[in-house]
């Protein structure tokens, strides 16, 4: 497991230290915009506890992946409604650039490539 305060997500977005664009957020879930997005309209979910990805997912972790994906759910039924389509994923292993549980959801043109 990589130490949680040298991940990007909890070094940086969850601390404050980088101004971010808040989609939605409650105690135990965290989107923003992406700051550099993919997609025309890309957001970025994570949990506020450090999970390194989905598989590192404990059994005592079933009520944060519940409330992960009612948040996922939420946000892609809003672009759905928007703008009639939705992507939603998360990376693993060497695709992961971020060792932190998070998942990409967007919509519209791409805008550079993966």
């Amino acid at each position: 497991m990589t130490d949680p305060t040298c991940d990007f997500y909890c070094g940086k977005i969850l601390k404050g230290l980088l101004d971010v664009p808040v989609y939605f957020e409650n105690e135990r879930v965290f989107a923003f915009y992406h700051t550099n997005p993919l997609w025309e309209n890309h957001v970025v979910l994570l949990p506020r506890k450090h999970v390194e990805s989905l598989l590192a997912l404990e059994e005592s972790d079933n009520e944060l992946l519940l409330e992960l994906m009612q948040a996922a759910k939420l946000i892609a039924g809003d672009f759905m409604a928007r703008f009639g389509a939705a992507r939603v994923y998360t990376n693993l292993g060497a695709y992961q650039s971020s060792k932190h549980l998070h998942w990409h959801i967007g919509a519209g043109a791409q805008l550079r490539p993966y």
